[in-house]
């Protein structure tokens, strides 16, 4: 850990892009907290030494409600975090143990409380539906738990058995007991009908919010905004003189420890993309904010778009296209139908 910290502020030290303001920080993809509280610090004091934040600027840390304790959550606090997300995904037990994670129901309102304590006004948490033998009053126990807990942001997503996992192995084996179709779309709709009786708004496909709570982080990534990002595996996108410019570090830390070590290149993967990429991104990623896409620069399959309006998918108003609650379950169908070919 301390090998790949060093790297990291060493990345950040040496950045061409020093100066570039932060209106929005975010320190993830994984379990940034499981660092000793002097790394993760450390590794903020880099970032705000290169990119001065902005005023208002949203600095926000995941967690795993197992790694914390107050000390930890109070030096964050007063480093600059000023938002947390936790990775919560279950308040049952079964369901911790079968998704491998390291911490119990008890811990998450702990965390909560341990945060709060600390001065953290902002707080999300991560659910996760569709698991293997979940039930709606599961799941609607899960809802109704994160919200009694009083935080002020919560991310809700569909179980997705990804290639090379152990649950892709056992769905392939025929040993996942999983929500069907029917099943999967009225958790849907229990978790919208319940967070918008308690206040919070849905303000993208997965996400909702108490106002003025939405992350603006990730809503930078759904508007199809610039980002930097640093260390192992990370992936950032900005403007270059030639486009758009997309690049991934080496993703193994040793790999990418030993790059910055020796001053090889960083970027694995790494690629300059195209007008037609761009509007299908523009379009695969604004689909899914409620607030819709302005119609204006963007191009579209007019015969595809006539199919998703017969559907019921997608509305037109005030030159924005919005998906419609039907649509919701289909955004990635929708932006297929919209997106010209060629």
């Amino acid at each position: 850990m301390a090998r790949t910290t060093a790297a990291t502020i060493t990345e950040i030290k040496n950045s061409p892009h020093r100066g570039r303001p932060a209106k929005t920080i975010f320190i993830g993809g994984g379990t940034p907290t499981y660092l000793p509280t002097e790394q993760l610090v450390a590794i903020l004091e880099a970032i705000i030494e290169a990119h001065p934040p902005t005023a208002d600027c949203e600095i926000t840390s995941e967690a795993n409600p197992g790694t914390i304790d107050f000390p930890k959550f109070e030096a964050m606090r007063k480093a600059g975090f000023n938002r947390l997300s936790l990775g919560a995904q279950s308040f049952q037990a079964d369901d911790l143990v079968r998704l491998g994670r390291v911490h119990a129901p008890t811990h998450i309102a702990q965390a909560v409380a341990k945060a709060k304590a600390a001065g953290f006004t902002s707080i999300n948490i991560d659910l996760m539906f569709a698991l293997p033998g979940q039930s709606p009053r599961a799941w609607q126990n899960n809802l109704e738990t994160a919200l009694s807990l009083g935080t002020q942001h919560l991310s809700l997503y569909c179980l997705t058995i990804e290639p090379n996992t152990r649950f892709y192995r056992h769905h392939t084996k025929g040993m996942l007991n999983l929500p069907d179709d029917e099943a999967q779309t009225h958790m849907y709709s229990q978790a919208i009908e319940t967070t918008k009786s308690a206040g919070l708004s849905q303000y993208e496909i997965s996400n909702f919010a108490l106002p003025g709570h939405e992350s603006r982080h990730n809503l930078a990534y759904w508007r199809n905004e610039e980002y930097l990002a640093y260390g192992p595996g990370a992936v950032g996108c900005y403007y270059t003189a030639q486009g758009k410019y997309r690049y991934t570090n080496l993703k193994h830390p040793e790999g990418y420890s030993a790059a910055i070590e020796d001053n090889k290149p960083l970027h694995c993967e790494s690629e300059v993309l195209t007008e037609q990429d761009q509007n299908f991104e523009k379009l695969m990623l604004g689909l899914r904010l409620n607030e819709g896409l302005p119609t204006i620069n963007l191009n579209l399959d007019l015969q595809g778009l006539q199919k998703a309006i017969s559907r019921i998918w997608i509305e037109i108003e005030n030159d924005r296209l919005f998906l419609t609650q039907t649509g919701q379950h289909f955004c990635s169908e929708v932006t297929l139908l919209l997106a010209p070919t060629d």
